[in-house]
C-alpha cells in the first residue's frame, strides 16, 4: 500500500517538474545564445605565448570570475586568447557559484566573454548548490551574466537528474533552463 502511494507521489512530482520545464522551454524557445568564437589564427602566429595565465574580471572590489590556464596564446589583433588546461570560477553574491575545468578555451578580451570545451569527455560544472552539470562546451556571456551551451547536457543533484540538449544559466537570477529533448528523473540522493 505505502509503496503504491510513494510511487504515485514520485510520479506526480516528476510530471510536475516535466510540465514546468516544458513551460519554460515554450516561453523561451528562441533565446539560446550562440557559441563563442574560436581563435582564427594558427597558434604559431600568436603575438605572445604565456605559461600559468590568470585573467580576473572584477566589478568595484568584488571578483566576478577568474580564469586560470596552464598555457595561453594571445592574439592582439583579434583581442582573444586561446587557452589550454583551463579552470574557471564564477562568483556570485555569496561567493563561489560555479567551477569548471576544461581542456581548451577562448577568451574575448574586449567583451570579457569566454568559451570552454573538451574534445572527448564532458566538462564537469559544479555549482555551490550541489548540482553537477555535464556537457562538452560552455560559453559565458559577460554582458548578460549567462552560461550556455547548445550541446547535450546532463544535470544531477538533490535527487533529480535532468537530461536534454542546450541549457542556459542566468547567474543574476539563479535560474536555469534546458531547451530540447528534456527528460527529468528522480534519482536516489547519495
Amino acid at each position: 500500500m505505502w509503496k503504491q502511494v510513494s510511487r504515485n507521489i514520485l510520479l506526480a512530482i516528476s510530471g510536475t517538474l516535466s510540465l514546468f520545464l516544458v513551460y519554460i522551454l515554450a516561453r523561451n524557445a528562441g533565446s539560446v545564445p550562440t557559441g563563442g568564437k574560436l581563435v582564427p589564427e594558427p597558434l604559431e602566429q600568436a603575438d605572445a605565448k604565456l605559461s600559468e595565465f590568470v585573467f580576473t574580471q572584477s566589478n568595484k572590489d568584488e571578483i566576478e570570475w577568474k580564469i586560470a590556464a596552464k598555457q595561453a596564446w594571445l592574439f592582439e589583433g583579434a583581442q582573444q586568447a586561446h587557452l589550454k588546461d583551463v579552470t574557471v570560477i564564477l562568483y556570485g553574491r555569496e561567493g563561489k557559484e560555479f567551477s569548471v575545468t576544461g581542456e581548451e578555451g577562448t577568451v574575448d578580451i574586449a567583451t570579457k566573454s569566454f568559451s570552454l570545451f573538451n574534445k572527448e569527455v564532458p566538462l564537469v560544472v559544479e555549482t555551490k548548490d550541489g548540482y553537477t552539470i555535464y556537457t562538452n562546451h560552455v560559453t559565458w556571456n559577460n554582458e548578460r551574466k549567462e552560461v550556455a551551451t547548445k550541446d547535450p547536457v546532463r544535470i544531477v543533484g538533490r535527487g533529480v537528474e535532468v537530461t536534454g540538449r542546450g541549457f542556459l544559466v542566468r547567474l543574476t537570477s539563479e535560474e536555469f533552463e534546458v531547451f530540447e529533448d528534456v527528460c527529468v528523473a528522480l534519482v536516489p540522493v547519495s
